[in-house]
């Protein structure tokens, strides 16, 4: 060991001593201001060090919630697992290493510092002290006098004893000099070793933790490449599709909106719209709206429970409103309410109703195979335990519907795509569908094909005979009359629905396969084919059979000069039924003193018969002097246009010219000015068939309006004695309080006539409108004994109409 301070010396106590004291010293005071440091920077470095562990901590914490989170992401899940607890190890490793840091580094040195540095401080003050005394000493020894005995005695005694002390406490101070200087070299080397072993720990157990996650880290980096791939071109698949949407969007072309009625959530199409409120001040509101699970639902938040607008879409219709100020308004009305909404544009509006409308057809479609499903289930014996009742229901809900409808030519089949037996039908247009085609016809809208099911719907009798009156042979020599010309190949059933709706749009609503100008003889030698038996009949009597308005005068003429008791005929109900269907319908005094009043309902024959012999004709009433002179006969064209030909057809019964002169582009409601303004509803009245009103009415044909005279086709078919097409026209909506020139409604008109049949219908719809009103039931259909009542009469009108014959046939028409 090298000897810092000689002992030697410090017996000399030589200036080389003193020296080296003073150079030990000076050492020593920087060595515990170096080592003081080191200690406080090992304490921050440990307390910096502890909080990167609670960060770190914290941190993996936040990639465990991460991976709980992705729990869908497999891929996701397990990677961030596998590297939180390599993280939470690594801060294990941390927490080891400062451990030892602080017993390496802190605790040693700090012991030293403490401990061997105090000693030498002891030891030196204990030398300067005994040094300062042995100074003293030395100078009291020098200053005494000789003559002064005791004193010197004295003075070297002293002087003798703080040598030996002096000398003791050196050769002590000296021994702790070196130690500390041997013993600070041993204390800082080995507490720096330990704690460079600690870091070499350290990263071993990381390198060892992460040579075993290397390979997951390899394949997963793998994986990522791939994942870099696809994420590129998903890019580009996204760019596109926000390109062509950007394109939709700013197009001039009409925007589909696309809906998908699969879709796996049930949506169908959703969106905002404004809904009128319901209350006193119709405010209107904006809800986020959907059609799902064949129901029209919204709601204001995400979070809420949807309320539900439409329980059941099948029960419910969809129309424009262009009455009200608002613009781009739809209406949903269902059995029990209305509601009013409010698209942001035009397309939506149209996308919305279209999508309202493919719903109900795929409600049916669902419904309609159950119903099959259940009918295969059950078996054939209880189809005979079934009620006279039931059956009735059965048949008007459409099973002899399906077989009537079908046994017409063409029928068997598909009318746009030919799949055999098809269950739906246009009743507008007089075709059958398929369920695919029937849906496309539903997105066309009600102005251009109203679908109906031949097998879950009920039919009203009028309108079964229109659909057998036309049927998918003749229209489509009317609506593909150029199909081979223009080279446009037909669906097939296999086609699919884009090919099918296409074809459709094409056919129905751009109309590019009629032939425009037809060629008389083929288009008559078409027609003649096309007609069914009955109809075939009626066109080969010729037009001296036909009823023009002139004729009609004369021959009302004929049927007045019969005794009034001849001409009037007893009322389907007997005086009994009616006095108690008007006892049932009389609920309140008002309705009794407007029957009271009314003589064209009592039951005494005494009464009606006064009544009848002061009653003017009804041909006098319908046609005044000055009208009839006017000539009906329609002018000499080889070609018509399209809305006289419609007005001239709806006269001749013939439904087919009908139909080609809607497919020509005719108005159905065109009026012909040069004969009192009469449309060809009106026409039809005259005409006589219930059949060519319904299907009028079918296209979008008014019921109110009136000609020139202030009659609508209610007054005509009033006074002609029409009763079944006097109950068609109240169950559509007609006004029956509208009255002519004359001032005359049709219930006067009826009365003056003393038909007892139409006088019951126009009198119990009028009661059961002021029972509707006066009970708040607006937009219900009536009394259930209304409707069974109307139901009788149209059942009558259109299977036994000789049964509703108002005058006798005059002798000219019965030859």
């Amino acid at each position: 060991m090298k000897v810092t301070v000689d002992f030697e010396e410090c017996l000399k106590d030589s200036p080389r001593f003193r020296a080296a004291l003073e150079e030990v010293e000076g050492d020593v005071t920087e060595l515990e201001l170096k080592l003081d440091k080191l200690v406080k920077l090992c304490i921050a470095m440990i307390d910096t060090g502890k909080a990167f562990c609670t960060a770190n901590k914290q941190f993996m914490n936040g990639i465990r919630d991460l991976a709980l989170y992705s729990c869908k992401d497999a891929l996701v899940e397990t990677s961030l697992t596998k590297f939180s607890d390599t993280l939470q190890e690594m801060i294990n490793y941390h927490n080891i290493l400062f451990d030892q840091t602080q017993r390496s580094i802190k605790a040693q040195l700090q012991t030293f510092v403490k401990e061997d540095i105090r000693k030498f401080k002891d030891a030196k003050k204990q030398f300067e002290k005994v040094s300062e005394e042995k100074e003293n000493a030395l100078v009291k020894n020098a200053q005494v006098q000789r003559n002064k005995q005791h004193e010197v005695e004295e003075a070297t005694n002293i002087l003798t004893a703080t040598r030996k002390c002096f000398r003791h406490i050196a050769l002590d101070y000296v021994l702790q000099i070196n130690v500390l200087q041997s013993k600070r070299r041993a204390e800082i080397l080995k507490s720096m070793l330990s704690f460079m072993y600690a870091h070499l720990a350290f990263f071993h157990q990381g390198y060892d933790l992460f040579s075993e996650l290397e390979p997951y880290m390899k394949d997963l980096g793998a994986q990522l490449d791939q994942l870099a791939v696809d994420a590129a071109k998903e890019k580009r698949d996204m760019e596109q599709k926000h390109s062509t949407i950007q394109q939709k969007d700013y197009s001039s072309d009409d925007t589909k909106l696309e809906y998908n009625v699969d879709a796996a959530n049930g949506i169908v199409m959703e969106g905002y719209l404004f809904k009128r409120a319901s209350n006193a001040f119709k405010t209107w509101n904006r809800r986020w709206f959907s059609i799902q699970n064949n129901q029209l639902v919204y709601q204001k938040k995400f979070k809420d429970n949807p309320t539900v607008v439409v329980e059941d879409l099948r029960l419910c219709t969809v129309k424009h409103c262009e009455d009200i100020e608002r613009r781009f308004c739809f209406e949903v009305v269902s059995p029990t309410k209305s509601c009013m909404l409010q698209a942001d544009s035009e397309k939506l509006r149209q996308a919305w109703i279209k999508a309202v409308q493919t719903s109900i057809a795929t409600a049916y479609r669902e419904k309609g195979d159950e119903a099959e499903k259940q009918e295969k289930k059950s078996s054939p014996s209880t189809g005979s335990l079934e009620s006279g009742s039931e059956t009735k229901e059965k048949l008007l809900k459409g099973e002899s519907a399906l077989q009537r409808v079908q046994c017409i030519p063409g029928n068997a089949a598909c009318c746009d795509c030919g799949l055999a037996d098809p269950r739906w039908a246009s009743i507008n247009l007089g075709i059958t569908l398929c369920i695919e085609c029937s849906g496309i016809h539903r997105s066309l809208g009600v102005h251009f094909s109203k679908v109906r099911s031949l097998t879950l719907d009920s039919w009203e009798p009028e309108l079964l005979k229109l659909m057998c009156e036309l049927g998918n042979d003749v229209i489509n020599r009317i609506y593909e009359a150029k199909l081979e010309k223009v080279g446009i190949k037909k669906p097939q059933p296999g086609s699919q629905r884009q090919e099918r709706e296409a074809y459709i749009r094409a056919k129905y609503v751009e109309k590019k396969f009629v032939e425009k100008q037809p060629a008389s003889g083929a288009l008559l030698e078409a027609r003649t084919q096309a007609l069914p038996p009955s109809q075939e009949d009626k066109r080969h009597s010729g037009p001296e059979k036909s009823l023009w308005a002139g004729d009609q005068g004369a021959a009302s003429q004929k049927a007045v000069a019969v005794s009034s008791e001849e001409a009037r005929r007893e009322s389907l109900f007997c005086p009994d039924e009616l006095d108690s269907l008007f006892s049932y319908f009389d609920t309140s005094s008002k309705l009794r003193s407007i029957r009271s009043s009314d003589s064209g309902i009592q039951p005494s024959a005494e009464d009606s018969r006064e009544h009848l012999a002061s009653t003017v004709s009804v041909n006098s009433l319908y046609e005044p002097e000055g009208d009839k002179q006017e000539s009906v006969v329609f002018p000499d064209s080889k070609q018509p246009n399209p809305g006289l030909q419609l007005y001239r057809a709806a006269f001749e019964k013939n439904l087919p010219d009908m139909a080609e002169a809607l497919a020509h582009g005719a108005e159905v409601n065109w009026v012909n000015v040069e004969e009192n303004k009469t449309t060809p509803l009106i026409q039809a009245v005259r005409g006589g068939s219930l059949v060519t009103c319904e299907f009028l009415l079918q296209n979008g044909a008014n019921v109110n309006i009136r000609d020139m005279k202030g009659r609508g086709p209610l007054h005509h078919a009033t006074v002609l004695g029409h009763t079944g097409q006097v109950c068609l026209f109240l169950k559509r909506g007609a006004n029956q309080h509208a009255t002519d020139e004359d001032g005359k409604d049709p219930l006067s008109i009826a009365v003056e006539a003393a038909n007892a049949d139409i006088v019951t219908l126009l009198r119990l719809a009028r009661m059961n409108e002021e029972m509707r009103e006066s009970e708040g039931l607006y937009g219900q259909p009536g009394d259930e004994i209304y409707q069974d009542i109307f139901r009788d009469f149209s059942q009558m009108a259109s299977n036994n109409p000789e049964k509703l014959n108002r005058f006798q046939q005059p002798d000219s028409q019965k030859s």
